[in-house]
């Protein structure tokens, strides 16, 4: 695998910005998932690397080789879609064979059947290898797809949404295989995402774009504990964090124009009345959704305790991120 670079990479479609001047490196051997609203320029970051889209402004290192004007043939990746992209007259097998049988890597017939036995034994879809693409359910679909990507064995893997039109059991499975074949391949891959969980459960690294500029990169941890940004904190975290008026507790920290309060630091039994607007029981964990003088506020309680809505709980914070007027982290 390899260690992929980009250095003042930027891309416009006409005035529209795709990515804007993004300096980024991913680790070989990472897994590294981007995170932002559609069009904060995550799926263009992937076809610049893949070289599908040409660059306007900077550079592109794929294991320490600059391929700026390489084909992406030549630059050795292989890009998952949310789509399927199979051949529906093909079978399974020959399916996940084809791209073994491009000229430019001109496998020995053996080493196709060896390659693609061991890629339908790792996806659990051996038993599936003789019936035709028609035939499979949405995610035997998708786990074809994503064998097609695993047969080469490319420097690189990106991936785009690949989970996305899945349902959540689905999700959760190929969440969990994707992980541990990263790990046993020792695989470098690029993938993107709207799901938070994918992201913190997944990545070892989490790069975040807004308006096509990379805000901030670090592990999954430090994006949760340590955001630059109110923008940042609202990328990571189920429920979402809790963005308050500096002095909705009382005096505001010095400096913070807002809080941030994750719901676990939400302190409860102490403080200002709230009144419980709705519980969700959610088995493990309860989730009560609180009003204090007009604000929203979403915390975690002990799913053995009985909350009704309308009644009154106190709270205050507990180590409360805060950010100044333009939404940047002061502390």
């Amino acid at each position: 695998m390899a260690e992929v670079v980009l250095k003042g990479v930027s891309k416009s479609f006409g005035d529209t910005v795709g990515v804007a001047d993004i300096d980024m490196i991913i680790p070989d051997g990472a897994f590294v998932v981007l995170l932002g609203p559609t069009g904060a320029g995550k799926t263009t970051t992937l076809r610049l690397i893949s070289g599908l889209e040409k660059l306007d402004q900077g550079e592109v290192f794929i294991g320490g080789r600059r391929v700026n004007d390489e084909t992406p043939a030549q630059r050795d990746v292989a890009m998952v879609f949310q789509q399927y992209s199979l051949y529906p007259h093909l079978s399974v097998r020959e399916n996940l064979a084809f791209p073994l049988k491009s000229p430019i890597l001109n496998t020995p017939e053996e080493e196709i059947i060896r390659k693609v036995e061991e890629v339908a034994s790792v996806l659990q879809i051996t038993h599936k290898l003789d019936n035709k693409a028609t035939a499979l359910s949405g995610g035997e679909m998708q786990r074809v797809s994503i064998g097609r990507a695993l047969v080469r064995e490319p420097q690189v893997y990106l991936m785009d949404e690949p989970l996305s039109s899945l349902d959540a059991k689905l999700r959760t499975d190929l969440r969990i295989e994707l992980k541990r074949i990263q790990a046993n391949l020792g695989a470098t891959i690029l993938y993107v995402t709207h799901d938070q969980i994918e992201a913190m459960t997944m990545a070892t690294h989490v790069g975040v774009l807004d308006e096509g500029r990379l805000v901030q990169f670090g592990t999954p941890r430090d994006i949760y504990e340590n955001p630059n940004s109110v923008y940042v904190a609202s990328r990571l975290g189920q429920p979402r964090i809790n963005i308050l008026p500096g002095d909705l507790f009382g005096a505001a920290p010095k400096g913070a124009h807002q809080i941030g309060l994750r719901p676990e630091h939400v302190a409860q039994g102490e403080g200002r009345a709230a009144q419980v607007g709705r519980v969700e029981h959610l088995g493990d964990h309860t989730r009560l959704h609180l009003r204090l003088d007009g604000h929203d506020i979403t915390t975690l309680a002990d799913p053995h305790a009985d909350y009704e809505a309308g009644a009154e709980i106190k709270i205050a914070p507990r180590d409360p991120l805060c950010f100044d007027a333009t939404g940047n982290r002061i502390y």
